[in-house]
């Protein structure tokens, strides 16, 4: 009787659980069963495994085989498992020293050549493997990047199996055949998920690129201003105008103004778009604020996770420490907008079906955009719409009070003039002045957090703020008079003083003094307050 043991991880959301892979040889009809809650794609890894073992230039055991993956509680799927089962199986019929294999954990799948595919979710299974206390993983050779981001362990990255043999046999290791020049590696193509490109909106690099530049925006000095206040704090958006004014202009903008994210938020980001099959090929970490943009026709489970079998991130996880943007926001479903209630207020999404609870980060930047009518002429100022009064109002109350009453700024986009559009020479400022005031921002708000958990001003909770971060003397009377006269909740006075801080991190102020606080209440309501709408002019 032969035995072997070795591991690999299952995931659960961006959680991952080490499974013991045992593999147990015993005399008898020649079978191959695999045992330990798998899925059908687990299930197939057999006939694959065999295959791989068998091309690799080992014999397969014609001996009774059971391979068990314990704890057998845990839901098991995808293909990530094949390396540990056929190295298991290889250990049990004595080709590899079964004890050089108990204390690695081995992450990969197998082709019927014997070639080693990445799969998904390498950096959130090896982040488990290191929390577990082991030291060292195999992964497949293009993934290895990857793994390597995790600390304190070391990463075998292999092309092979029969690779992988030698390394553990201590024989000479193999060369394995380059790939055509000038063609894609195969072999990449198992760290994307087909239809999950740049085209669909849910991509890690987002708009964050050097040729989208605020300056590009004409007029809209209020948005942008609104667009600064946002990146600074984090506080989410509402930008309500006519077509063609600059609304998805401003919110493409507005990931490049974003700071780096720090490692630990970069390690959080890469492991849920690892997940995902979002990773861009030669980039292991993603460390620049992501931008999602899902299309109106975007379901629930699409917004917020779900699908069959265990849930995959959806569309606020793909945002976490970046931008979601939903353009049309009142030609999404009611159901599916007001499912975002909850991760805006927790930061994260918790998501119960039949084969588990997951639970996904969702600590994102929200961008509404509006037209104000069906046919997005209707304005204060002009009588261009035609849509009736009823129309309207039914429009507009797509958009549920309790969603909008979590929104900190509400700004109108107004329609470009010709004027403003033909000017020469009057660009507004650039990404690059606007994000280093941003970052000289965040910087301020860090450092009157440091002792905290929070590290935005967006984040801290209401009680904190009236309690220990509070505004200057009278400066929030007008506020509280409107929480009296019932234009503000209770909670859209914690976002204005929130807001309120936010102004005063970009101006320099030590704390909200009573023009900030206006600013905010502008900014929160749309109602004018005699203050200037831009940043500078606050100094």
């Amino acid at each position: 009787m032969g035995f072997a043991r070795t591991c690999a991880v299952a995931l659960v959301g961006v959680e991952g659980v080490v499974v013991e892979v045992q593999a147990d040889l015993e005399p008898g009809v020649a079978a191959f069963t695999l045992v330990g809650l798998p899925d059908k794609s687990l299930t197939e890894s057999k006939d694959r495994v065999r295959a791989a073992v068998v091309n690799s230039g080992s014999a397969w055991p014609q001996k009774k085989l059971t391979v068990g993956l314990s704890p057998a509680s845990v839901p098991k799927g995808g293909s990530g498992f094949d390396l540990a089962v056929a190295c298991a199986v290889l250990g049990a019929a004595e080709r590899i020293d079964p004890r050089v294999l108990s204390d690695i954990v081995m992450i990969g799948e197998l082709g019927l050549d014997g070639r080693v595919r990445p799969v998904r979710g390498v950096l959130p299974a090896v982040l488990a493997a290191a929390d577990a206390g082991y030291e060292q993983v195999v992964v497949p050779e293009c993934a290895a990047a990857e793994a390597s981001l995790v600390p304190g362990i070391s990463v075998l990255g292999v092309r092979s199996l029969r690779q992988l043999i030698a390394v553990l046999t201590d024989e000479p290791v193999p060369e394995e055949d380059p790939d055509e020049q000038g063609r894609p590696d195969p072999l990449m193509a198992g760290l994307r998920m087909p239809g999950t490109g740049a085209a669909t909106g849910m991509h890690s690099m987002g708009a964050a690129q050097h040729d989208h530049d605020l300056a590009d925006v004409v007029g809209q000095h209020s948005a942008r201003t609104a667009v600064e206040v946002a990146a600074a704090g984090g506080h989410h958006l509402f930008l309500e105008g006519p077509p063609g004014a600059g609304k998805t202009m401003l919110a493409e903008r507005l990931p490049a103004i974003l700071p780096r994210l720090t490692k630990g938020e970069s390690l959080e980001v890469t492991a849920v778009h690892s997940i995902a099959g979002l990773l861009p090929p030669g980039k292991p970490l993603v460390d620049i604020a992501p931008y999602c943009a899902p299309h109106h026709s975007a379901t629930m489970q699409a917004l917020v996770g779900g699908g069959q079998g265990i849930a995959r991130p959806g569309a606020v996880s793909l945002a976490h420490r970046g931008v979601l943007f939903l353009d049309e926001t009142p030609e999404f479903g009611s159901q599916a907008l007001d499912a975002l209630r909850q991760p805006l207020e927790a930061g994260h999404v918790v998501i119960a079906r039949s084969a588990g609870v997951v639970r996904f980060p969702a600590r994102f930047l929200m961008v509404l955009a509006a037209n104000p009518c069906p046919c997005g002429r209707f304005s204060q100022r002009d009588d261009l719409c035609e849509c009736p009064p009823s129309m309207i109002r039914r429009y507009q109350a797509r958009l549920s009070g309790p969603l909008l009453d979590r929104v900190d700024l509400r700004v109108e986009v107004d329609r470009v003039t010709r004027s403003e559009l033909t000017e020469r020479g009057a660009r507004g400022e650039s990404t690059e002045t606007v994000a280093d005031r941003v970052r000289a921002a965040r910087e301020r708000a860090a450092a009157r957090l440091a002792d905290t958990p929070w590290r935005t001003n967006s984040e801290v909770p209401g009680r904190e703020l009236r309690s220990r971060w509070y505004a200057s003397l009278g400066a929030m009377d007008e506020a509280e008079r409107s929480l009296e006269r019932g234009a503000l909740t209770a909670r859209g006075l914690d976002r204005v003083l929130r807001v309120a801080w936010t102004v005063a991190d970009l101006v320099g102020h030590d704390r909200p003094g009573a023009t900030d606080v206006a600013l905010a209440l502008q900014l929160r309501t749309g109602v004018p307050r005699g203050v200037p709408m831009a940043i500078g002019a606050l100094s």
